[in-house]
C-alpha cells in the first residue's frame, strides 16, 4: 500500500490495483501549489470524510477527470453526488462493504458537517480500510472519542491517520490518547499547518511522540510512503 500526503487532510492511496483518493481539497491550499496538481490526479475511488470546503473543493474536478470513478461518504453527501450524475456509493455509520481494494468501514467521528452553502451534509465520520496490504484508519476531523476503542476489536491497525491541528479537531496531545485507545504504534498526522489556527510546532510534536513510545510521520505536501506489512 502507498499513501501520498496531497496536503491538509487530503491523501491518496494506492491498494490492489486501485486509487483511492480521501477529503481532496488541492486547489484551495496555497501550500499546495506547484507540489500537487489536481488535474493529474488519477481516481477510482473518492472517500469524504465530510461535507466542510477543506475536504470537498476538488471532488467534482477530480470526478470529472476520471469517468467511472465512485464517490464514497455517508448517505446525505453521496446522494448530492449523485444527484450531480455521479456514480456512488452511500454508507452509514458502523456499516462496512466489501469493495475491490478491500471492505470499507464508516465510523464515527465527532464535528460538524455542511456544505459551503450551509445545506445539511450529514454525520461526520471515519474510514477503516482493511486490505491484503495492511489496515488503516482515517479519522476525518474529529475530537478524541472513546467510540475509537472499538476499533481495534474489529481490526489490528497498521496505521491511524490522525488531525493533530488542534482548535477545530483534537490536537497533538489527544491523538497520543487516540493512539492508545486504537492500539497502534504507527501514526500519520494530518490537518495541521494549512491555516494560521491550526499551525504546530513540529519539534514539539515529534518529542511528544517520541515520549510516549509511538512513531509519527509528519509529512510534508507531495511526501509518499509505503506501508509494509509483515505476513503472518
Amino acid at each position: 500500500m502507498k499513501i501520498k500526503y496531497l496536503g491538509h487532510a487530503s491523501l491518496l492511496i494506492e491498494v490492489a490495483g486501485k486509487n483511492i483518493v480521501i477529503d481532496p481539497f488541492i486547489t484551495g491550499n496555497p501550500l499546495a501549489a506547484g507540489k500537487i496538481d489536481v488535474d493529474e490526479i488519477k481516481a477510482d475511488y473518492i472517500l469524504i470524510t465530510h461535507a466542510h470546503q477543506d475536504h470537498i473543493l476538488d471532488v467534482e474536478r477530480i470526478a470529472q477527470n476520471n469517468p467511472g470513478v465512485v464517490i464514497v461518504s455517508n448517505f446525505e453527501i453521496a446522494s448530492y453526488y449523485g444527484k450531480k450524475g455521479f456514480q456512488f456509493h452511500p454508507m452509514n455509520h458502523g456499516g462496512s462493504w466489501n469493495f475491490d481494494f478491500g471492505t470499507l468501514t464508516y465510523v464515527n467521528a465527532i464535528h460538524t458537517s455542511s456544505f459551503p452553502d450551509g445545506s445539511y451534509g450529514g454525520q461526520p465520520g471515519g474510514f477503516v480500510l482493511e486490505t491484503n496490504e495492511g489496515n488503516i484508519y482515517v479519522a476525518g476531523d474529529t475530537a478524541l472519542t472513546m467510540d475509537m476503542e472499538i476499533i481495534p476489536e474489529m481490526t489490528e491497525l497498521d496505521l491511524a491517520v490522525l488531525p493533530i491541528g488542534d482548535n477545530f479537531t483534537m490536537g497533538y496531545r489527544s491523538a497520543i490518547i487516540a493512539a492508545d485507545y486504537l492500539e497502534v504504534g504507527l501514526i500519520m498526522g494530518y490537518h495541521f499547518d494549512t491555516f494560521d489556527l491550526i499551525k504546530i510546532d513540529h519539534e514539539k510534536v515529534t518529542k511528544a511522540f517520541d515520549k510516549a513510545g509511538l512513531e509519527l510521520i509528519l509529512p510534508q505536501i507531495g511526501d509518499e510512503f509505503e506501508l509494509s506489512v509483515e505476513e503472518d
